[in-house]
């Protein structure tokens, strides 16, 4: 019968071979795991064999030309690639602590947010930080989101800000929303129109999951209408362009500096816009460089202000 003294033990002689179980688990082959950490195969075979023989059952099972991990080894291998996943965390910390000037952020936004927005903050920031390192991760308002909440992305540049428990957000700026129709569209020569007068039109809207979508599901509901969806896109550049092509109508951001070929852009009126904010965790602190970047948005927004 174990106890949690055999655990504690169990565990100690679990933690050297953390990096392979993490790494086994992706590869299915221990040659390449080996590589991978830089170690001799043979050197990564005897570690495995131990730490069987001191679980008591075996970790895997051939598989093939390579070797699968069994339901133990899997378990191990979960807890292994978390627990290696803290420590690197821990590790970047540290670095970025003697030096955060040459620290990693890794930055998630909305594709919209692509053309301008973040090109412009990037450019100002290393003028004054140029050793500090980027990873950039573009997606939809709910994967962003979730890239914060699972700890993959340390900043979201996000529209609207989310609003749950564990995530803190601010208001950088708003951005006005227009109507995008074909230039032969009867509604193309307007200066303005009411949201209730798209009721019959056919639209072309971002997938579900896409804050722009949430925005003009609500805004149609608000006008009371269910709006008619002839097509759903992932990026706003294809929306567009089926716009162009006569296909419907949708509510998008002014395209910068004028709209493209085949697209006319009416104000709303009212206006509506849309909040983007910056948004980050509170269930982990944020290193030194990405408190430095997340300041510098902060201070930058104010000075636009």
């Amino acid at each position: 019968m174990t106890n949690e003294f055999d655990d504690v033990r169990l565990t100690m002689d679990l933690a050297p071979a953390a990096a392979l179980l993490s790494v086994l688990k992706n590869t299915s082959n221990l040659t390449r795991a080996a590589a991978e950490l830089g170690i001799p195969q043979p050197t990564a075979s005897r570690r495995l064999a131990a730490l069987s023989e001191r679980v008591g059952v075996p970790l895997t099972v051939p598989q093939g030309r390579g070797i699968r991990l069994t339901r133990v080894g899997r378990l191990l291998a979960d807890a292994a690639e978390r627990a290696v996943d803290i420590l690197e965390h821990g590790v970047r910390q540290v670095r970025e602590e003697i030096d955060p000037e040459a620290g990693h952020v890794v930055l998630g936004f909305l594709h919209l947010l692509g053309r301008s927005l973040v090109p412009g903050l990037l450019r100002d920031f290393r003028i004054e930080h140029p050793r500090t390192r980027f990873g950039l991760a573009q997606g939809s308002w709910r994967n962003i989101v979730d890239g914060l909440v699972s700890g993959e992305l340390d900043l979201a540049l996000v529209a609207p800000p989310p609003r749950a428990e564990g995530l803190e957000s601010v208001v950088l700026t708003e951005q006005e929303l227009f109507v995008a129709v074909p230039t032969d569209h009867r509604l193309a020569g307007r200066p303005s129109v009411r949201l209730t007068e798209l009721a019959d039109e056919v639209f072309v809207l971002l997938e579900h999951g896409y804050g722009l979508r949430q925005i003009t599901d609500a805004l149609c509901a608000k006008a009371g209408f269910t709006p008619t969806v002839a097509f759903e896109g992932q990026e706003s550049d294809t929306v567009r362009g089926l716009v162009a092509a006569g296909l419907g109508v949708a509510l998008l951001p002014a395209f910068e500096p004028h709209p493209p070929p085949g697209v006319a852009e009416i104000r709303l009126d009212p206006p509506v816009t849309r909040k983007i904010g910056l948004a980050w965790s509170t269930d982990r602190p944020l290193s030194p460089a990405a408190a430095t970047f997340r300041k510098f948005i902060r201070d930058h927004s104010r000075d636009q202000a």
